[in-house]
């Protein structure tokens, strides 16, 4: 009875996924900001930001939608934190797994993205619909790609769990090599999800000072933030658990640590994209999610589907 409710709450739960995702934001803004020539925060400024949220006053618009706006930040940060529980960090079984969380997996790293349209929307201010609008859109534009190349690897593994999934390719250490075009574009579709630059565009401080966040503040945006910090890790792990599948025996100490920097792989090569490009138009991550992303996606699932019949008579 006790250990269920320790590895939620604490370790790998709730706890943990907190301080790691503090961590994880941390290194991302010092690592951008080292690649930019700047010193960046100290390592306790994410901390010190939450806590500073925390004691500030929640100002609620007067036009807005009072229970849609204060529910949008929970259901965020509860859509993200239930999906952690569901992949597999540094062994070959996640906390609680079962066929088809795959699927499900999916579908609550987009329920933050709805949250933010909502939420933006009912806020009732001309940049956080504007924010709101632009969020939604890019939802249409990259999450077809990046579903399809989670999707293309789990066809090659015969299986829709991601414990299954890990295990396969933990067993076929040369398989990830067939994977490399749908990691290519998951790692970068993946800044759109977090909107990141070069896909910042729902959040382009120059044009529509926040976003869909423009009206948020106190406890509420502190929410809103933590759920961005937790996608963030939550995303990575995926992306981890899908293509970087390796080491899984190593043990539970050293697979932690090899966990660990498997993470701080691939944030490095979020911030060095993110160092690399200007923020691109909406109308132009629209074509490059559907012309470029979205056919080469399809491309590694046909590749996929060629392998699996080939290699599984």
């Amino acid at each position: 009875m006790l250990m269920p409710i320790f590895n939620i709450l604490i370790f790998p739960g709730l706890l943990f996924l907190f301080f790691f995702s503090l961590a994880a934001e941390f290194f991302d803004r010092k690592l951008g900001a080292r690649l930019q020539n700047r010193v960046g925060p100290p390592w306790f400024q994410p901390l010190a930001d939450f806590i500073k949220l925390l004691g500030k006053e929640d100002i609620i618009p007067e036009e807005a939608d009072n229970r849609v706006f204060k529910l949008m930040p929970v259901f965020a940060l509860t859509s993200v934190s239930c999906a952690f529980f569901y992949i597999p960090l540094w062994g070959k079984n996640a906390l609680y797994s079962f066929n088809g969380d795959v699927v499900v997996v999916l579908y609550l790293l987009t329920v933050p993205i709805l949250t933010y349209f909502l939420g933006g929307w009912y806020s009732r201010s001309v940049f956080s619909m504007i924010g709101a609008v632009r969020s939604l859109t890019q939802l249409f534009a990259y999450e077809v790609p990046l579903f399809m190349t989670i999707l293309a690897a789990a066809l090659l593994a015969d299986t829709w769990s991601l414990s299954k999934m890990a295990a396969f390719y933990s067993a076929h250490p040369g398989y990830w090599v067939f994977n490399i075009l749908g990691f290519v574009i998951a790692q970068i579709t993946l800044l759109g999800k977090l909107e990141k630059v070069p896909f910042d565009i729902p959040e382009a401080e120059t044009e529509i000072v926040a976003g869909s966040f423009t009206e948020y503040s106190g406890r509420l945006l502190a929410l809103f933030r933590l759920s961005i910090n937790i996608e963030m890790v939550v995303g990575i792990s995926l992306l981890a658990a899908v293509f970087m599948p390796w080491w899984l025996d190593a043990g539970p100490i050293a697979g932690f640590i090899i966990y660990v920097l498997k993470v701080a792989a691939l944030i490095s090569l979020v911030s060095l994209l993110r160092s690399l490009f200007a923020r691109l138009r909406l109308d132009q991550m629209i074509n490059l999610c559907w012309r470029v992303f979205a056919p080469l996606a399809f491309l590694q699932v046909i590749i996929n589907l060629i392998l699996k019949g080939a290699l599984f008579k």
